[in-house]
């Protein structure tokens, strides 16, 4: 009896499994796919902020691929991937934040603008373009050559996680 309901357990999860692979649009890395869409091209964000960081447009460009490699099945190529994204940094400032009494700053604000140009070959309805926005705050003590590229790490985190969601994930 025991040998039964094991095999009807794991018929079950059998299908089941088919069932949700045969939606084609659905996965667990919270992706949505079209099942007729294989590639994707990530092209080299332009950089067009007045405040220049010259490694920022490499490091966000590969981290987006990355991100792409590890949470999808798509091939990445060069040109007329079925998805395509451009992208350009428009923004790089920092700003004072927190003021004390003595009208000093406490701390700042590195903030990043991007904007995405977002192409789908296959499915046009979905072409958009959008902007994002992601800021990391630190101590007024600190410069800016200091901290710069562990706040750029965790801006560019937050960028490529907001562009993923609204390419693939539809969020």
């Amino acid at each position: 009896m025991k040998k039964i309901r094991v095999v009807f357990f794991v018929a079950a999860m059998a299908v089941l499994g088919l069932i949700v692979r045969s939606c084609g649009i659905y996965s667990f890395s919270g992706t949505s796919i079209q099942p007729d869409v294989h590639t994707v091209s990530i092209h080299y964000f332009e950089y067009k902020a007045l405040r220049v960081n010259p490694t920022l447009s490499n490091e966000l460009t590969e981290a987006l691929r990355d991100q792409f490699t590890r949470l999808t099945r798509l091939d990445q190529v060069d040109e007329e991937g079925d998805l395509d994204i451009r992208g350009e940094i428009t923004g790089y400032d920092v700003k004072a934040m927190g003021i004390t009494a003595d009208e000093v700053a406490a701390q700042n604000r590195l903030t990043v603008n991007i904007k995405i140009y977002f192409t789908n070959r296959k499915y046009p309805e979905d072409d958009y373009e959008q902007s994002f926005s992601a800021y990391s705050d630190f101590d007024a003590t600190q410069s800016l050559d200091a901290v710069e590229s562990g706040l750029c790490e965790e801006i560019i985190e937050k960028l490529v996680e907001d562009v993923f969601n609204a390419t693939v994930a539809n969020w």
